[in-house]
């Protein structure tokens, strides 16, 4: 059972690793419906009529950068995934992959803080004195993801040790 739910793991991180850059790119093409969606999901006191072209493709832009933090993360979590769908589970490579992903994860949580902060003032800079807004929020979701990090950082290590118990038996046999 965990072969399988390895390998469905590691096809959901492919199926997301391909999509993701075309819908980037669908929203690069057409930045009025990436406008739009920004307006319903940012939860800011924008004067959203003042915002220009500009700054929607450089809202784009920073949106893609920290999509990329999550999308390299999910690269090397599909590489863990896919050794141990093929019953690789205890080797410095899923270790070390684990490990580069729970440390993405982490950077991340804190490039979410950074981008609606970041996002706040770019979609307001035009606004005039004193109506320009500069939003900072660390929530519960950002714990809870950084907690996430901790915990498999820690399980990459125990799979390290695993791996050299493993290496000690093979010795033996």
């Amino acid at each position: 059972m965990t072969r399988q739910f390895s390998r469905i793991i590691a096809f959901g991180c492919i199926a997301i690793l391909v999509t993701a850059p075309i819908i980037a790119l669908y929203f690069l093409i057409n930045i009025d419906q990436f406008a739009e969606i920004a307006r319903n999901n940012i939860d800011l006191s924008i004067q959203w009529q003042t915002v220009s072209d500009m700054q929607w493709y450089s809202l784009w832009l920073l949106t893609a950068l920290y999509a990329a933090i999550g999308l390299t993360g999910l690269y090397f979590l599909r590489r863990a995934f896919s050794n141990f769908a093929k019953g690789q589970l205890f080797n410095y490579s899923n270790s070390h992959d684990l490990r580069l992903f729970s440390i993405l994860l982490f950077v991340q949580a804190l490039a979410k803080i950074m981008h609606l902060t970041i996002s706040s003032v770019l979609l307001s800079i035009n606004h005039p004195a004193g109506q320009k807004t500069l939003s900072v929020s660390f929530g519960s979701d950002e714990i809870k993801v950084i907690a996430l990090g901790m915990i498999l950082w820690v399980v990459s290590d125990l799979l390290v040790r695993g791996s050299k118990l493993e290496n000690e038996n093979k010795q033996f046999i």
